[in-house]
């Protein structure tokens, strides 16, 4: 969806031109990849463990030095400008950096004297930050009695220490709470409303569908696609009509099978019993499914066909991942670390 309101500008603020990163003579990371991301967009990075995401965001944010390649942040190069590009970006990690020994409050100001902020301004800061986290409450606790969602909520406040014009963030959810996670969805589309870029790596694809107005999929250090949500989705095409039947009327659910084969605009049927179909069902896929399910609930009930549950989803963007890798995006989630956590250093 479109997250940011208004009209957008269209001029792209991150270029990324024929990335290379490998490690040692044989782990290739990233492998040639080009792409960019326009100024006040939410650009997703989408793919499984290991195909090149965290290594790109570290590149892109000068903590890790690229092999080969071009990149430049609002027009500065990461490799000569390194100083100035970190000057106008934030970010946020996997790993929570924040030091469970300090209060909220007393994180916050660390980070601020990173950046050379004024005592009174630095206040001031930490007080906004705080109230827009919703942490306000828990300022003067220490860490170590933090939940997850909390202590990630700071970890993003102290990303905007600096008013970035670009944050950066590597897996903003990943270990949360389905609560927590949508508080930070919620968080990012306020940020970006505000005319913040977002560049964003996920393995979660609602995630990408939800925040994401481009996104690019990488799998293997490579881009295997992207465009808007809605576009790759389109590449895929087809949706999908799922027919259960009563687990006793196996003959009901063969006879469905050949007849929705006859009919007209349906591209494939999936066989009874098998694969996602756990009782007696069949999957219909079809390019127009709205249309064609009334002609279907029509054509078996003239044939005395009795369904017993009737469901047409849309092509997901799991869907388009299998169609481009031939593989699902199976999430590992990592349980967060109760222990110490580290400081995140300025400039």
């Amino acid at each position: 969806m479109q997250t940011n309101s208004g009209e957008k500008m269209q001029r792209n603020i991150i270029e990324v031109s024929d990335l290379h990163k490998t490690y040692g003579k044989d782990v290739v990371a990233v492998d040639g990849i080009s792409f960019s991301v326009r100024e006040g967009e939410v650009f997703g990075f989408l793919g499984p463990n290991g195909a090149g995401k965290s290594t790109t965001i570290k590149i892109l944010t000068t903590l890790l030095e690229k092999t080969s390649g071009k990149v430049t942040i609002d027009g500065l190069d990461v490799d000569r400008d390194q100083a100035q590009v970190r000057r106008i970006i934030g970010y946020s990690s996997q790993e929570v950096g924040v030091d469970d020994d300090l209060t909220a409050k007393e994180n916050l100001l660390l980070q601020c004297s990173f950046y050379h902020i004024s005592r009174d301004k630095a206040n001031s800061k930490v007080s906004e930050l705080l109230q827009t986290v919703r942490l306000a409450d828990a300022a003067n606790r220490r860490l170590s009695t933090f939940s997850g969602g909390m202590r990630k909520r700071l970890d993003l406040a102290s990303a905007l220490v600096s008013d970035p014009k670009i944050l950066f963030l590597d897996e903003p959810t990943t270990g949360l709470d389905p609560q927590s996670r949508k508080d930070i969805w919620d968080y990012i589309v306020k940020l970006n409303r505000k005319g913040m870029t977002i560049f964003l790596t996920t393995q979660y694809m609602e995630e990408a569908d939800v925040l994401a107005e481009r996104l690019c999929i990488v799998d293997q250090g490579k881009i295997v696609s992207e465009g808007t949500p809605a576009e790759l989705k389109a590449k895929v095409g087809s949706d999908k009509i799922t027919l259960q039947f009563r687990a006793d009327d196996i003959s009901g659910c063969d006879k469905a099978r050949e007849l929705a084969e006859k009919i007209p605009g349906v591209e494939a049927v999936g066989q009874c019993r098998e694969g996602v179909i756990a009782e007696n069902g069949i999957v219909i896929t079809a390019k127009n499914g709205p249309a064609i399910v009334t002609q279907i609930v029509r054509t078996l009930d003239g044939q005395g066909v009795n369904i017993q549950q009737l469901n047409l989803s849309a092509p997901t963007l799991d869907e388009v991942f299998l169609k481009l890798t031939g593989k699902t995006l199976n999430v590992i989630e990592r349980k967060e670390a109760v222990g110490r956590g580290r400081r995140r250093r300025g400039p």
